[in-house]
C-alpha cells in the first residue's frame, strides 16, 4: 500500500474500530491509564523510537498504525518516510492549508478539535465543566495580567492530525516562556478528573501583539508521548530534558500562516485573545476545525 492512500472502511477494519473506540471511550479506562502509568517514561521511549531511521520498520508501524487508527496521508507532501518522527512532523502539499486573508479574522493555527472556550473571568479559565485553572500558573502573573477577562479557545490535536502549527495572523512575537512538568494525557476524560491539567504538564507560552498592539498568546501544552516542541522562529526544540533558559526573549515578525513549530503527537494549544474578539460561527467544543480556517472574529465597534 502507497503511504499516502487514504484508509478505507474495508469490513474487516470496521468490527476492529467499533471495539476500539468502545475501549477508549471507557472514561475509567482513560482516566487510570492518564493516571497510572509512566509517563515521562513512555515519552522518552516514544522520542527514542519515533527517531529510528529504518523505512522498514516505519513501514510495519503505519501498517500497526492504521488498524488502529484512521491515519490519512493524502495530502501530505511527497515524502519517504524514514522514522515515524518523519510521519508526525509531516509537511503538506502546498494550499492544502489556505488562510482566510480577513484582517478582521484571526485564524485557527492548526488542525484541532475544538475544547472547552469562551471568556476568562478575572483570570480564571475552565479546561473542562467544573475544572477551573488560574492564568498565573497557567503562564506567570504578568502574562496573567495581560490576558485577564479575555477570551480563550482550547484546540486538541489527535495523533493522526497534521502537527505543524502556524501565526494566526500578522504577529510580532516578543517572548517565549518555557515550562517543563508532567505530561498527563489531555483527552477529555483526563480534562474531567484531573485538576488544572494544563498547569501541570509541559508547555510553552508564546506571547506577541497584533499590528494594532493588542496582545494575543499561544500555549502549546505537550502530552503523554509528546517527545518535544519545536520552534521555527527561536531555532529551539522544547522537550523533558531541556536545560536551556526558560525564560526566551525573541523579537520575530511573523505573517499570517507562518509556519511557527510542530508536536512531535497530538496535543492541546491554547488561544487567549482580547474581550473584542468572538469566536467565529461555528466555532464550539467538539467542532473540528483546519489550520487556516476563521476561528475569531473581531467584534464590531
Amino acid at each position: 500500500m502507497a503511504l499516502d492512500t487514504p484508509v478505507t472502511n474495508a469490513s474487516g477494519r470496521r468490527g476492529w474500530r467499533r471495539w476500539r473506540d468502545r475501549l477508549w471511550a471507557h472514561d475509567t479506562l482513560n482516566y487510570w491509564l492518564s493516571r497510572h502509568v509512566p509517563r515521562a517514561a513512555l515519552t522518552h521511549l516514544m522520542g527514542w523510537y519515533s527517531r529510528i531511521d529504518n523505512p522498514v520498520l516505519t513501514r510495519l508501524a503505519l501498517a500497526l498504525w492504521r488498524r488502529c487508527a484512521d491515519l490519512d496521508l493524502s495530502e501530505a507532501a511527497p515524502a519517504e518516510y524514514r522514522s515515524l518522527r518523519d510521519v508526525f512532523t509531516r509537511a503538506l502539499r502546498p494550499g492544502a492549508r489556505p488562510f482566510d486573508p480577513d484582517p478582521t479574522v484571526l485564524c485557527s493555527p492548526c488542525d484541532a478539535i475544538v475544547g472547552a472556550c469562551g471568556d476568562v473571568h478575572g483570570t480564571t479559565v475552565w479546561q473542562a465543566k467544573g475544572m477551573p485553572y488560574r492564568l498565573e500558573e497557567l503562564m506567570g502573573a504578568d502574562a496573567a495580567a495581560r490576558h485577564a477577562n479575555g477570551r480563550y479557545v482550547t484546540l486538541r490535536l489527535t495523533p493522526t492530525m497534521y502537527h505543524r502549527f502556524h501565526a494566526p495572523a500578522d504577529w510580532h512575537v516578543h517572548r517565549v516562556r518555557y515550562v517543563s512538568g508532567d505530561v498527563f494525557n489531555v483527552n477529555p476524560p483526563a480534562l474531567r478528573r484531573i485538576p488544572r491539567l494544563f498547569c501541570r504538564n509541559e508547555r510553552a507560552l508564546i506571547e506577541g501583539t497584533l499590528t494594532d498592539g493588542s496582545p494575543i498568546a499561544l500555549v502549546p501544552v505537550a502530552a503523554i508521548l509528546v517527545a518535544s516542541i519545536r520552534l521555527h522562529f527561536l531555532d529551539v526544540t522544547l522537550h523533558l530534558r531541556w536545560r536551556g533558559a526558560h525564560e526566551l526573549p525573541c523579537d520575530a515578525h511573523l505573517p499570517r500562516g507562518q509556519e511557527l513549530g510542530w508536536f512531535e503527537h497530538g496535543s492541546t494549544i491554547l488561544f487567549f485573545v482580547p474581550a473584542h474578539w468572538r469566536l467565529a460561527d461555528g466555532i464550539e467544543p467538539g467542532h473540528t476545525i483546519r489550520a487556516g480556517q476563521a476561528l475569531w472574529r473581531r467584534a464590531a465597534a
